[in-house]
């Protein structure tokens, strides 16, 4: 494939932001009124507006240009044709099936491998998923004692703790203290300590999330969850605490949980992208069938979105567009994700997985090195909070960050009044990103507040803000199941855009094992460490826990 600093479009866009880069977001706007109405687009009624974004039309004319000579209508198809689109690992990338049967009758997309339907599998799964759910929530499924599950642990790591955990926590308002709910995902004991610190046995159920069952992190927190159940209620009563979301039905059933309640998922699933297969099944627990099949028809309808609209209204084509306008051409090599709702609070750390491990790679699809930028860093915090911690990077810091602020209008907690507060610090902070506060501005309100002369020369560039800060803004009208499963299909096909850009395939993570494969040659104590630290550090490790 031709590299995509050789089109056309490339080259014009290096030139476009060479003569843009004097250019205001204040003139902009001055320039053209209309300019919110001219660079946002909407999707139902979510809006994204861009038009806080360092753009012109002509700007965004190349990037349509640049989708267009990259292929990605072409890939697109592809994708949801059912090609092997992740080609290092042969296989397609369809978890768009997955939320498929949630779709309204007649308005959904139809999804094939191979020429064989998979829908049929995919609505059978989330059957006895649902089926299973109910059971727990109305509780007809009792642990060994005969007691009511009331607790909800867990145990993944990756795509099968960040996604769940994510769409439980934002989904707050709909569980409705029905059960608690524990991730556990990190392999240092104390989170697995923390968790069952506050766990009752009787009424504890463990999910164990692992596709292969192998997945080192979570065998050993789940290994260790087991030890403590049986070491309450004895070895019997693990059938009646354990269940699998896994494909590995040998190992499962060597764990001590019963085969019929292993959940699949199939290998067209990424790990990043499996929120809406069996992998969710803390999520179906939690808010129930009926709110899970909402989450999944939000995604359906961006999945319809996403495979029809033109390029011009297609947001996650606009979105991913942004990315590579301000990661390629304007040098920008971080974004920050500020949800302005406590409850997507995991959201920049989700997004972080999604985004980084998806499109952090070095070498194109056909294997050969990129000359270009790739994936940019991600990271965020809810806001208010984050205004009293990094926001004065964001607004004085010597270099800009593009910053995704996601709104949401109406408010589902107790305290509605506080909402407008947290909406209005949303809107006020893209405002001051974009346009700041002159030199000459603060220099006339010190003198105008009676400050003396040689204060006012002090104190003013300290006080001055640039502006010309890059932002862009996802309204949703609410945080309920249909807009989150949107907002988080919005992000999903954003990195496929990215990607197609960028040459790169978005549905591998080779990256992830070396670290892993090292890890366990220490553990083993096999072929000891080549490089003095690792082993340095290593004998320290033995000799302070007195291991040797």
């Amino acid at each position: 494939m031709t590299k995509p600093t050789e089109f056309s479009s490339w080259k014009s866009l290096i030139e476009h932001q060479a003569k843009l880069k004097g250019t205001t977001l204040a003139s902009l706007f001055a320039a053209d009124p209309a300019r919110f109405k001219n660079f946002s687009a909407t999707f139902g009624d979510v809006v994204l507006d861009y038009s806080k974004n360092g753009v012109s039309d002509v700007t965004m004319g190349l990037l349509f240009d640049l989708a267009r000579d990259a292929g990605l209508e072409e890939a697109r198809a592809k994708l949801f044709g059912g090609a092997r689109v992740n080609n290092t690992e042969n296989r397609p990338a369809l978890h768009m099936a997955l939320r498929a049967p949630a779709a309204h009758a007649g308005n959904g997309l139809a999804f094939a491998i191979d020429g064989k339907d998979v829908a049929p599998q995919v609505e059978r799964e989330l059957d006895l998923l649902c089926d299973f759910a109910d059971e727990v929530r109305m509780g007809a499924f009792k642990g060994a004692t005969g007691k009511r599950i009331r607790h909800i642990v867990n145990i993944g790591i990756g795509g099968s703790d960040l996604g769940p955990a994510l769409i439980v926590d934002g989904l707050r308002a709909d569980i409705g203290g029905k059960l608690q709910l524990d991730f556990v995902s990190n392999v240092d004991g104390a989170h697995l300590d923390l968790v069952l610190s506050r766990a009752v046995p009787e009424k504890t159920l463990f999910i164990v999330a692992s596709k292969t069952f192998t997945t080192a992190e979570t065998m050993a927190n789940a290994k260790a969850a087991r030890k403590w159940l049986a070491g309450k209620l004895g070895e019997a009563a693990v059938d009646r605490h354990f269940v699998a979301v896994s494909t590995n039905i040998e190992a499962v059933t060597a764990f001590g949980i019963n085969p019929d309640r292993m959940f699949r998922f199939w290998d067209w699933v990424g790990g990043r992208y499996s929120l809406w297969s069996a992998i969710g099944l803390s999520i179906i627990l939690a808010v129930g069938p009926h709110k899970f099949r909402d989450l999944l028809a939000g995604a359906a309808a961006v999945d319809r979105h996403f495979a029809e609209a033109p390029l011009t209204e297609n947001l996650p084509v606009i979105m991913g567009l942004l990315q590579v306008w301000h990661r390629n051409f304007c040098g920008f090599g971080s974004q920050a994700i500020l949800p302005y709702a406590q409850d997507l609070w995991r959201l920049p750390a989700y997004l972080q997985q999604l985004e980084m491990e998806s499109n952090g790679k070095r070498v194109t699809r056909e294997g050969q090195p990129v000359t270009w930028q790739t994936s940019p860093v991600i990271w965020g915090q809810a806001g208010t909070n984050g205004q009293h911690a990094f926001h004065q990077m964001l607004h004085q810091g010597s270099e800009p960050v593009p910053c995704d602020f996601i709104l949401t209008a109406r408010d589902r907690s107790a305290f509605p009044e506080q909402h407008q507060m947290l909406f209005a610090n949303g809107l006020a902070q893209s405002a001051a990103l974009a346009f700041g506060k002159s030199a000459e501005t603060v220099s006339a309100e010190m003198k105008a507040a009676g400050k003396a002369a040689d204060e006012v020369a002090f104190l003013t560039p300290h006080r001055t803000f640039p502006g010309n800060r890059p932002s862009t803004t996802l309204l949703l009208p609410v945080l309920d199941p249909y807009h989150l499963g949107a907002l988080i299909a919005l992000y999903e096909h954003k990195v496929f855009v990215a990607a197609t850009i960028w040459n790169i395939n978005p549905f591998d993570q080779w990256g992830v094992e070396l670290g892993k494969e090292m890890a366990n040659a220490l553990l083993a104590g096999k072929g000891g460490p080549a490089d003095s630290s690792t082993a340095g550090l290593m004998a320290l490790y033995d000799r302070y826990t007195h291991r040797k």
